[in-house]
């Protein structure tokens, strides 16, 4: 718990000077001149939204999850419009971080949500890097329930990246079609006993690039898609990789996402839901099964414990925004989350009781309009962990 009061105390101090571009002192005596000074800077940063103008907070905050531990994480978010002059069209975003761990892991972390051309044409990417001491429980439900975490069962060490663009053009209202590009890296070494016994890692741990082509049907009727407040997302995508592509194994991935938010009685009162389903066939590695316990669903299991060629999951979150003493919302929100998902091989319906049970809170931060940092905290079965991120989970 100490890691999460040292994050609330750090983040009061982003959201009282560092966010806003300057230092301040906490003398009675100069309680005036910041506030005036604070006031420019709103309405500096106000008139620069207005004109569609970059903006870049910065951020440094600390953080814990359960499979890097205590973490200090630095970055920024940056927001723009791709054509100031274009009303139709929201801001893009851009955060960015870096990490190190007290496990002596390093990450970084990129995504690109951006809208063009009257919005018929979006951009999204996600560059993800790790290099980490990790463990692999094996393949399956059973694997990651039952085998022991030890440096002699499960620990290794992961190098692993992510580049994945994504193209989406508009042909009707709501409704887009584009394609997908997916290359994936992940390559172990220092691998204890029990990961040497596994036979999918020995076979392909040698074949570490995955290289991806895919065609992507979505409809997307949110109102600000990395804070819904109302609308719905259907996503479907289906990605082949193959040799020919560059990469070394040949699979196929099928991939749901379906998402819904509706505002509850007033405005910043909102409940949201996801359910994400993915399928995959092939010469699947040990590094691209469909995994659960991400900081993006269920928060709280250790990423990678439990994996297997299929996965689903259902997720309910409700989010509340504090209101000020105008009646305006605040900077400040809370969300809590019920959820529920299992990966499995290829029958769902088998053992009931191998679903994993999720449930959490979080609090959100308002960085720029309609974007935050956010801090969760979720427990699931027999586990527990605190995640840093910007924007929404979903």
């Amino acid at each position: 718990m100490k890691y999460l009061f040292l994050f609330i105390g750090i983040i009061f101090f982003i959201e009282s000077g560092f966010t806003q571009g300057s230092t301040t002192k906490s003398h009675p005596s100069k309680k005036e001149k910041r506030l005036q000074k604070k006031t420019r800077r709103d309405s500096v940063r106000q008139a620069k939204i207005n004109q569609g103008k970059i903006i870049i907070t910065p951020i440094v905050a600390p953080g814990y999850t359960p499979e890097l531990r205590a973490l200090v994480a630095v970055g920024a978010l940056a927001s723009f419009k791709t054509n100031p002059k274009d009303s139709r069209i929201q801001r893009s975003s851009f955060p960015i971080t870096i990490a190190y761990t007290s496990t002596g892991a390093i990450l970084a972390n990129a995504t690109l949500t951006s809208y063009w051309l009257h919005d018929k044409l979006r951009i999204n990417s996600d560059f993800m890097y790790k290099d980490m001491p990790d463990h692999y429980w094996g393949i399956g439900y059973d694997k990651g329930y039952n085998t022991e975490k030890s440096d002699s069962t499960t620990a290794y060490t992961r190098t692993w990246w992510q580049f994945n663009p994504q193209f989406f053009y508009q042909i009707h209202q709501h409704y887009f079609i584009g394609f997908n590009l997916n290359y994936t890296s992940t390559k172990g070494s220092k691998e204890s006993k029990g990961v040497l016994e596994d036979e999918n890692y020995i076979f392909y741990n040698s074949r570490p690039l995955n290289s991806g082509l895919g065609v992507i049907f979505r409809y997307d009727s949110r109102d600000i898609p990395v804070d819904a407040r109302h609308g719905f997302l259907f996503d479907f995508r289906s990605t082949f990789y193959s040799p020919k592509l560059g990469g070394d194994n040949k699979y196929i991935c099928y991939t749901f996402d379906y998402r819904h938010a509706l505002t509850l009685g007033r405005q910043g009162s909102t409940l949201a839901w996801q359910l994400k389903g993915r399928f995959t066939d092939g010469e699947v590695p040990y590094g691209e099964m469909s995994q659960i316990g991400t900081p993006f669903d269920l928060r709280g299991y250790t990423w990678g414990q439990y994996r297997d060629r299929q996965m689903l999951f259902l997720l309910t979150e409700y989010r509340y925004v504090i209101k000020k003493r105008n009646n305006k919302l605040s900077r400040h929100s809370f969300v809590t989350w019920l959820a529920g998902g299992k990966v499995f091989f290829r029958n769902i319906t088998e053992d009931y009781n191998k679903w994993l049970p999720n449930a959490g809170i979080g609090y959100r931060l308002e960085l720029q309009p309609r974007m935050y940092i956010r801090l969760d905290f979720g427990i699931g079965r027999k586990t527990y962990g605190f995640y840093l991120n910007f924007n929404q989970a979903f």
